[in-house]
């Protein structure tokens, strides 16, 4: 993975949707991540972009269309979605991205932190 601005900072694929790569940036600016961090990194930030390419396609055909015996369907974009919303939760959940730092007992104890 290339470095960017010098910072020694892993960049972001060149693939990934504009606002995506935004956010890739910010997480390793803020976070301490791994070689095999930032490649998990990047699974979310792509089931991130097919979420998002799902929703574009949904929101112009619609969540069903009609097969030859004129019967509703569901859109195979429904199933992607759902797949990648799934996988997205899992991949940050892994980074464990959702650490705050607080001490809340409700919570089963939190996996070591990246956070820096």
């Amino acid at each position: 993975m290339a470095d960017f601005k010098g910072f020694g900072l892993p960049r972001p694929p060149k693939h990934l949707d504009r606002t995506t790569a935004k956010w890739f940036k910010s997480v390793v600016e803020e976070w301490d991540l791994d070689d095999h961090h930032v490649r998990i990194l990047t699974l979310a930030c792509e089931a991130w972009d097919q979420v998002q390419t799902c929703r574009e396609v949904i929101a112009r055909d619609g969540h069903t269309y009609k097969d030859r015996f004129e019967q509703p369907k569901e859109r195979p974009e429904v199933s992607i979605m759902h797949n990648a919303r799934l996988a997205f939760a899992r991949l940050v959940r892994e980074l464990d991205l959702d650490f705050d730092g607080g001490t809340d007992t409700a919570r089963p104890p939190a996996l070591r932190s990246n956070r820096r």
